[in-house]
C-alpha cells in the first residue's frame, strides 16, 4: 500500500532527565502532513454531520412522520455507531486505516444523497444504519490516526487542536442547513459533496497513514475497560453533551428565559467548548499524570451543576457558569483521548479507539433519558441533579483508580 513501517508510528518517547532528576519526554516535532490531514478529513465530515442532521428530522417532520418515528429513525445512528465499532479494526488491518477511510467517506456520500432519492422511511433506516456507520469508522480511525501520529509531548496539544477543529465544523453544519434550506436535492448534495472533499487529505498523507501490524486480543469489551479513566470519561460526556444539549431548552424555559435568551446560553457552551480545548490540552501535556485533569474536568463540572439552579436568576451569571462548564466538560473527551493514545499503540490503541466512540455512543442513548426521566420526577432541577449524576459517578471512578492504580 506503500506506506512507511509500522514501527515509525510506534516510537517510544525518549526519557531525559532535568536538573531536578524528574523525567519528560523529548519534545518530537510536529509531522503536520499526517495530522493536519485526518483533522482537516473528520472536520469535513462534521460539517455534513451538523448539516445533515437537522435537515433530516425536518424533512421527516414535513412529510408528517410523528415525533416518535422521528426520534426511533434517528436512534438509529448510535445503534449504528454500537454495531460497527468492534469490528472496526479488524477491517482497517484488513484493507489499510488510509483506504478503510476512503471507502467509508464514500459510503456515507452515497447515504446522503440516497435519503433525497429513496425518500421512503423504510429506506431511511437503512440509510440512517449506513451513514451513521460509515460516519462512525472516519471518526475511530481519524482518532486513531492523530494519536499515533501525534509526538508523546505534544499529544494533548495535538487533540485540542483536532476537538476545536470538529467543534467548529459541527457549528459551521447548522449554519450551512440555515442558508441551503431543506427543499430539494441542493442540501444533500452539498452535505455529500462536503463529504467526498475530505478524500483530498487522506489522500495526500495516505503514505503516512498508520498500520495496524497486529490484530488485538481478547474480546471487544477488553478495551472498554483496560484504560476506564478514559472510557468512562467519553461516556459521561456523551450522555451530559447529548442529554445537556436535548433538554437545555426546555430547562431554560421553564427557568423563565424567551427562545431567544435559551439559545444563546447554548451558544455560550459551544463557545467554551470551541475556546477552552487547546489550553486544557496543553494543561495535559505538562501534568505526569492526565487523570488527575480529568478529575478536575469532572469535578469542575460537578459544581457547574450545583451553581446553575443558585444562579439562574441572572441571565449573565447563569452564561458565564456555563461558558466554564461547557468548555471544561468537553475537556473530558479532549483529555481521555489524550490519556488513551499516552497508554496504548498499534492494534490495541485501534480497539481501544474504537471501544472509546463506542462508550461516547453509549453515553448519547443513556443522557436523553436520564436527564428527561429525572426532570420528570422532580421538576426543574431534576435537569442539574441528573448532570450531576454522572459526574459523581465519573469522580468515584477517577479517585478509586488514582488510589489504587497510582504508578504511571
Amino acid at each position: 500500500m506503500g506506506v512507511l513501517p509500522a514501527k515509525f508510528f510506534r516510537r517510544e518517547m525518549t526519557p531525559v532527565t532535568s536538573p531536578d532528576k524528574t523525567t519528560r519526554p523529548v519534545d518530537e516535532p510536529i509531522r503536520w502532513l499526517p495530522v493536519s490531514a485526518a483533522i482537516a478529513a473528520i472536520s469535513a465530515v462534521g460539517i455534513a454531520l451538523g448539516l445533515g442532521l437537522p435537515l433530516l428530522s425536518v424533512v421527516l417532520q414535513n412529510s408528517g412522520a410523528s415525533a416518535t418515528l422521528i426520534g426511533l429513525n434517528s436512534a438509529m445512528a448510535g445503534a449504528a455507531s454500537i454495531a460497527i465499532a468492534p469490528y472496526c479494526t479488524r477491517i482497517a488491518h484488513r484493507f489499510g486505516v488510509a483506504d478503510t477511510m476512503l471507502l467509508a467517506t464514500v459510503i456515507a456520500a452515497a447515504s446522503m444523497v440516497g435519503f433525497f432519492l429513496a425518500p421512503q422511511i423504510w429506506a431511511w433506516f437503512l440509510l440512517r444504519i449506513s451513514f451513521h456507520g460509515a460516519i462512525t469508522v472516519l471518526f475511530i480511525l481519524s482518532e486513531f490516526w492523530i494519536n499515533a501520529a501525534a509526538p508523546p509531548a505534544r499529544r494533548g496539544f495535538i487533540l485540542g487542536i483536532y476537538a476545536t477543529v470538529l467543534s467548529l465544523g459541527f457549528a459551521a453544519g447548522p449554519l450551512l442547513f440555515s442558508i441551503l434550506g431543506s427543499i430539494g436535492p441542493t442540501p444533500f448534495i452539498a452535505g455529500a459533496v462536503i463529504i467526498m472533499l475530505s478524500t483530498i487529505p487522506i489522500l495526500l498523507a495516505r503514505r503516512e497513514s498508520p498500520i495496524i501490524s497486529t490484530l488485538p486480543g481478547g474480546p471487544f469489551v477488553k478495551f472498554v475497560v483496560l484504560v476506564p479513566t478514559a472510557t468512562a470519561a467519553v461516556f459521561v460526556f456523551g450522555a451530559v453533551e447529548s442529554g445537556g444539549f436535548a433538554m437545555f431548552p426546555v430547562f431554560s424555559s421553564r427557568l423563565g428565559f424567551g427562545e431567544v435568551d435559551g439559545a444563546l446560553l447554548l451558544t455560550t457552551i459551544g463557545l467554551g467548548n470551541v475556546l477552552l480545548q487547546v489550553p486544557l490540552g496543553l494543561v495535559s501535556d505538562r501534568i505526569g499524570d492526565r487523570r488527575i485533569l480529568l478529575f478536575a474536568c469532572a469535578a469542575i463540572g460537578l459544581v457547574g451543576c450545583v451553581l446553575m439552579p443558585i444562579v439562574s436568576g441572572s441571565w449573565w451569571l447563569l452564561a458565564g457558569v456555563l461558558f466554564i462548564w461547557g468548555g471544561v466538560v468537553a475537556g473530558l473527551y479532549t483529555v481521555g483521548l489524550a490519556h488513551l493514545g499516552s497508554r496504548l499503540q498499534d492494534g490495541d490503541l485501534a480497539s481501544a479507539n474504537a471501544a472509546f466512540v463506542f462508550c461516547y455512543a453509549i453515553g448519547m442513548l443513556v443522557g436523553p433519558q436520564t436527564i428527561g426521566a429525572t426532570m420528570d420526577l422532580v421538576g426543574t432541577n431534576g435537569f442539574a441533579l441528573s448532570l450531576s449524576i454522572f459526574f459523581v459517578f465519573y469522580v468515584v471512578i477517577t479517585i478509586s483508580r488514582l488510589i489504587f492504580n497510582p504508578g504511571r
